[in-house]
């Protein structure tokens, strides 16, 4: 696979382990909007559209929801061990974190992304 982000020698990097392509895979459809993707509409987490809606408890709980579902939709092979949304509202910001693993495996990982505005 190829991993994300794109700061290689030749721009791509790649990935031999199956947890580094799926970690990359993750980021991928998290930073995707629904209909970026040609051929694949409804791919994309589409969570940017939510994440500077007036950003408080309520949103960051519907946010929850909707990347828990859709995670789940895209990638049955991950199971959701902890998930954080922070809100930095002095910042317009929100700090996401997700701790996963492979199902049926010992292979754990986590991503972290700072959404700014």
């Amino acid at each position: 696979g190829i991993t994300v982000p794109l700061s290689g020698k030749a721009v791509f990097n790649s990935s031999y382990e199956t947890i580094d392509a799926i970690k990359s895979n993750l980021i991928n459809f998290l930073l995707t909007g629904k209909g970026e993707r040609y051929f694949n509409p409804s791919f994309g987490s589409g969570i940017r559209n939510l994440i500077f809606a007036n950003i408080g408890r309520e949103s960051l709980t519907s946010l929850e929801l909707v990347i828990r579902q859709e995670i789940s939709n895209y990638f049955p092979t991950l199971s959701i061990t902890e998930l954080s949304l922070r809100d930095q509202l002095d910042n317009n910001a929100i700090l996401f974190n997700l701790k996963f693993n492979l199902v049926d495996t010992l292979i754990e990982d986590e991503i972290t992304i700072n959404f700014e505005q």
